[in-house]
């Protein structure tokens, strides 16, 4: 009988056991492909009724996400529950970022989710967009509310190559705080760890191309707060402008509309050079109310040897 007891017992024991994750392939030649996203996906907002609740558009949201297939994508505007019911909805990925108002919980967040199987975290942070970058909260440029930058370094658990991505939301009135932003998120991808290593900056930039804060990064010569800037030294690639320049309706924030008609394309994926950008796309709903955010989500499939 005890020894009946006891096989039971290791049963349950090796039945509840979780196994280290496994290792996916990646490619023979040890590039590193990785699919990015980056969404915003609206605040819960207790005042919107059907389609628009967030009960009702996270299955959407979430079957989206699925579609796209990313290895890592960014979120902005995503309080602390709808973080949690992204995770639970979404069990293949791991989780990296704080609420914007605290550090913590409170106010929203510009996290980034990356496939739990495939990378290993090994360092991340946030840093908020003021003259007071550690300190929760912290404004000083003339926003309204916080604003943050999220970044993590990833290892690919099959060819030990890594890499870190930076996720940020910009103002969404203030452009002098847009234009401080910049150069501060510049200096702390220079400063990151390994800075050899491939690089992702995603995020709603409040901003289109064209705009000083946003062409900064892409290497031009440009104005910001006041202060003539020369081109950074290491530009990043558009991943969107690079195969689609001549795309006309670009529009990522609709406003519920459901139609990319015009140039309000404020959703960016940029990576570093030596990365090929194998596709890239703006991802469209086919009817209004089927739209799981305000927000079109911005993709792009990218290679780096």
């Amino acid at each position: 009988m005890k020894w009946l007891l006891c096989s039971g017992l290791l049963a349950i024991i090796s039945t509840c056991h979780h196994e280290a994750p496994k290792a996916v392939p990646v490619s023979e030649d040890g590039s590193l492909p990785l699919t990015l996203t980056t969404f915003n996906i609206r605040y819960e907002d207790p005042g919107e009724r059907d389609w628009k609740a967030w009960p009702n558009r996270i299955g959407r949201l979430v079957k989206s996400i699925h579609t796209m297939n990313p290895d890592v994508f960014g979120v902005q505007e995503c309080l602390h529950g709808q973080a949690a019911d992204l995770r639970a909805s979404l069990p293949d990925y791991d989780f990296h970022g704080v609420g914007r108002d605290d550090g913590k919980r409170a106010g929203e967040y510009a996290a980034i989710f990356f496939r739990r199987d495939r990378f290993e975290k090994t360092d991340g942070g946030t840093f908020w967009l003021s003259d007071e970058p550690e300190k929760p909260g912290s404004m000083t440029w003339g926003n309204g509310f916080p604003r943050t930058a999220t970044w993590v370094r990833l290892v690919d658990r099959s060819t030990g190559r890594g890499f870190c991505v930076f996720n940020t939301h910009w103002d969404h009135r203030n452009q002098y705080s847009r234009e401080r932003a910049a150069p501060l998120i510049a200096k702390r991808i220079g400063s990151r760890p390994h800075p050899e290593e491939p690089l992702v900056l995603l995020g709603d930039f409040n901003a289109t191309e064209g705009n000083p804060a946003v062409d900064y990064f892409v290497g031009k010569s440009v104005t910001l707060a006041g202060t003539k800037q020369a081109p950074w030294s290491t530009p990043l690639i558009d991943t969107y402008q690079i195969l689609h320049a001549d795309v006309k309706n670009r529009r990522t924030l609709h406003f519920w509309q459901g139609n990319r008609d015009g140039w309000v394309k404020v959703d960016h994926i940029l990576v570093s050079h030596g990365a090929k950008v194998e596709a890239s796309d703006i991802k469209v709903e086919r009817a209004r109310e089927e739209q799981p955010s305000d927000h079109f989500p911005v993709w792009a499939k990218v290679r780096w040897k």
